[in-house]
């Protein structure tokens, strides 16, 4: 299975995704049309939860989501209850900054919303997503 790249506008997040299991998100996601965005990273994962890796991280570093965006990340939250559901080791490390406590609420809502386990850390300026 092919990566998935995509390549952050001042509208969406880049996106990383790679068949080893590591899952990335990084940046603001408010475009005006989220499915034409969200599409292609949802059928990605579809495809990818068939035949995942072992132990599956979905990275988030989200600066900003608008409602429909929301709803798409919560979608693919949603497709890793099913790895947990089928045994596969599968969790979400959460990245937020210590000044910005409302994402990491959207975060603890998201949570509350899934059964795969959550791990929240606080974003360090020499930290960065590959």
């Amino acid at each position: 299975m092919k990566s998935l790249i995509i390549t952050a506008t001042s509208l969406t997040p880049s996106i990383r995704f790679e068949s080893c299991g590591v899952m990335e998100i990084h940046g603001k996601s408010i475009p005006e049309n989220s499915d034409d965005f969200w599409m292609p990273v949802l059928n990605w994962f579809k495809e990818y939860i068939n035949t995942p890796a072992n132990q599956t991280i979905v990275k988030l570093d989200i600066a900003y989501l608008n409602v429909s965006s929301s709803k798409n990340l919560l979608h693919l939250l949603y497709q890793l209850n099913e790895l947990t559901d089928r045994n596969f080791d599968a969790r979400v490390e959460w990245f937020y900054h210590a000044a910005d406590q409302d994402m990491l609420e959207v975060g603890k809502d998201y949570e509350h919303m899934v059964r795969v386990p959550f791990f929240f850390k606080i974003w360090e300026e020499e930290f960065q997503l590959a």
